[in-house]
């Protein structure tokens, strides 16, 4: 591995202006990786001033898992979790077990199918939510209406005024709401936005695309109705969603049906449509469009387009975002990502990479790498984004600071709110058949089309009550 002197010895590496203390390799031809670097100012707040927690997870399946995961990791010996909750029993039972091997005390939590119970008995300080989109406003709000600071996926809710009420509701309460996406905390884009946006060396920045085109990840689903497994409460999982047909596939392919999500923009799209208003420093567009449809899998069950087109027009700036599932991947690098164009130079990133091309010269490479060493349980945990963990972290670190010192996190429930509303209002376009939505964020609604302010808020099954705002 190259030390940081060797790394800045080299012109080209040197151009990059990479992350000072960080470590650095070459990984094949132009490309360099590098890790988190050993300074941080969130974790040094936290290891100084950090308290006992008592925390709580809603949702323990995969990614719910990982969160709480990285959280022991930055917290350690403050962290008690006291409670796991999840409708699926062997997903909890499973959770409860790994989440003893993990934490300090080797205590199992206690074990919830319901976020209520939890809440009112274990007194938490901290909820994590990971649930599907569909569940994420009901818990969120609970949650902080119970004394919590939150750390919520994105998105943040499954339609408009969800997100509005939670966004209200942290700010009514004062509650530090981090929201997963992560992109902000990623230490190489860090660094690039200091080094290429905030320094004006990309120059005048009129336009950027974003794009997913995973195939997996909206591959079509050809599924059979069947009954749901004894371990699985598919009732409470359908929970203010609709009780549809259950699929073998839908318990964890649910972003494949629009029912309970919001397509691949809800998913991957958030992030790099998030990521680009944070280096554009871009807040909420004007007017939002979008056109798709089931064009390549009319046949199969998923309910989300396989294809779409969104546009997010800002005063001189366009931000747009394409996805489909049905071609080959033209750069693996680049499978996912946004990529933009400035007056002066070009920039592309996604949640690993970060190249940059002054006008007329060489691309300049590079990955997020391993951190093996500072945390070998990385390498063996089942389904870890590994290349990202490391963002993962330094995501977790800054809302442990902010539940310190009562700051905006890096991801604050603003951000989440407006990125996510953003793009669930490109779905409501699209479902109208392309119209152009002039948003009006004051008044949370759409300009001159009664309409579309019908689909801001989706219809709760009962008894649960959809948020008011």
């Amino acid at each position: 591995m190259f030390s940081r002197r060797n790394f800045l010895q080299t012109g080209a590496m040197a151009a990059a202006g990479l992350l000072a203390n960080a470590q650095v390799r070459a990984d094949g031809p132009g490309i360099q990786t590098v890790e988190s670097p050993l300074e941080n100012a969130d974790r040094d707040l936290w290891e100084k001033e950090g308290r006992h927690l008592r925390v709580g997870l809603v949702g323990s399946g995969w990614y719910g898992k990982s969160d709480l995961f990285r959280l022991i990791q930055c917290g350690g010996e403050h962290i008690e979790v006291c409670g796991l909750c999840d409708v699926d029993s062997k997903i909890l039972e499973d959770a409860g077990r790994l989440i003893a091997e993990r934490q300090a005390n080797k205590k199992v939590p206690n074990l919830y199918k319901d976020y209520r119970e939890m809440l009112a008995n274990e007194k938490l300080d901290v909820c994590l939510i990971g649930t599907p989109d569909h569940w994420h406003a009901l818990p969120a709000i609970a949650a902080m209406e119970a004394g919590c600071d939150v750390y919520l996926q994105k998105p943040i809710g499954v339609d408009v005024i969800e997100c509005a009420a939670m966004y209200k509701t942290a700010r009514r309460l004062n509650r530090v709401v981090q929201v997963g996406l992560q992109r902000r905390s990623t230490p190489i884009l860090v660094d690039a936005k200091k080094k290429y946006f905030d320094s004006g060396a990309m120059g005048d920045i009129y336009t950027a695309d974003t794009h997913c085109f995973l195939g997996w990840r909206g591959a079509p689903i050809y599924d059979q109705n069947q009954t749901p497994p004894p371990n699985l409460d598919f009732d409470f999982w359908c929970g203010p969603g609709p009780k549809n047909k259950y699929y073998r596939q839908l318990q964890h392919g649910w972003r494949q049906f629009m029912e309970y999500g919001n397509g691949i923009i809800g998913d991957m799209g958030v992030h790099m449509f998030d990521l680009t208003r944070w280096l554009m420093d871009l807040g909420w567009p004007k007017q939002i469009t979008s056109n798709g449809g089931r064009f390549a899998f009319p046949e199969a069950t998923t309910t989300i387009p396989d294809t779409q087109v969104a546009r997010f027009d800002y005063d001189g700036k366009t931000v747009e975002w394409h996805y489909h599932t049905w071609t080959e991947v033209p750069d693996g690098r680049f499978y996912w990502g946004t990529e933009i164009l400035g007056t002066k130079a070009q920039f592309r990133a996604n949640s690993s990479c970060a190249d940059f091309k002054p006008r007329g010269g060489e691309w300049v490479k590079v990955n997020s790498g391993t951190e093996f060493d500072r945390y070998p349980t990385d390498q063996t945990e089942p389904g870890l984004e590994k290349n990202i963990a490391g963002a993962n972290r330094a995501h977790m670190w800054n809302f442990l600071a902010r539940i310190v010192d009562r700051g905006r996190p890096a991801s604050d429930i603003e951000e989440g709110y407006i990125s996510t509303a953003s793009c669930i209002l490109a779905n409501i376009s699209l479902q109208m058949g392309g119209v152009a939505l002039e948003w009006d964020p004051e008044n949370i609604c759409v300009k001159n089309n009664p309409e579309a302010n019908k689909l801001l808020a989706r219809p709760y099954r009962a008894p649960w009550k959809h948020p008011e705002i």
